[in-house]
């Protein structure tokens, strides 16, 4: 708990049992109220892993996609009545003591959302972030930055932190349920106005650490192109989407758990 606010952290996991153990020995704990894994239908032991850990696990029945695993993740949270939610991806790509930082930036009252961003620090190459997703992120990010007239460093980042406002009010249900979902919520969280502050965080590249190839980097790529559209012709009134509707179909949280 951060500044008498309920801090949860999910998991979105996908054949994570090599590192599952190192992300989670590493959090803060002394701070989380909370630990929810995900497991994607995962072909390896992250599941069994998870449990040994003590973690609350939930197993899909089938595959349901990265954004399918975090609409998962983030209902349950706010089921066990979360007021923060730290999203960390279990491949120990991100720094996971980084978490309570980002759960007081919100518990502060001065962001509705925080992201992990690895260009601030400016290492990212020397953290192994192969060249080509390095000029596509910062490519997409400028031409997202002009079309948003916002000023992020970057919109890829996977470690993630929202008010339990932010999962409520946004129309997440209408999002993807592939990687594009990352962009989409930070596309909806502008478009409905909420605070997003950043945080730099050194990441690493490695073997076991998870990574869309090269044909499913050109999918997601495109993906923001055409999202980035949508949400300025919406804006202009020109052309209205579902992603941007106010009563667009949100994630059930339930009732907070005893």
């Amino acid at each position: 708990m951060i500044l008498g606010k309920k801090l949860v952290v999910v998991l979105p996991a996908y054949n994570a049992e090599k590192t599952l153990k190192q992300t989670f020995d590493e959090l803060p704990h002394e701070y989380l109220d909370d630990v929810i894994l995900v497991d994607d239908h995962s072909s390896d032991d992250t599941s069994k892993v998870s449990r040994e850990l003590g973690v609350k696990t939930i197993i899909h029945s089938q595959n349901k996609g990265y954004g399918g695993n975090q609409k998962t993740c983030y209902r349950e949270a706010l089921k066990l009545g979360a007021d923060i939610v730290v999203m960390v991806h279990p491949d120990y790509q991100y720094s996971p003591p980084l978490t309570a930082a980002m759960g007081a930036m919100i518990a502060s009252g001065e962001y509705d959302m925080v992201l992990g961003s690895r260009i601030i620090g400016g290492n990212v190459l020397s953290g192994g972030m192969p060249l080509y997703k390095y000029v596509a992120n910062r490519g997409l990010t400028l031409f997202q930055n002009l079309l948003l007239d916002a000023k992020l460093s970057e919109y890829h980042t996977g470690f993630r932190a929202f008010s339990r406002e932010v999962l409520e009010t946004l129309p997440l249900e209408e999002n993807s349920d592939d990687f594009v979902f990352d962009n989409e919520m930070i596309l909806q969280a502008l478009f409905f106005n909420f605070r997003i502050g950043e945080i730099s965080c050194p990441t690493k590249y490695f073997e076991e650490a998870s990574s869309i190839n090269f044909q499913r980097s050109v999918v997601y790529g495109l993906g923001v192109l055409g999202r980035t559209f949508k949400f300025v012709m919406h804006k202009k009134n020109l052309k209205t989407s579902h992603l941007f509707n106010a009563n667009g179909k949100k994630l059930d949280s339930g009732d907070p758990s005893p």
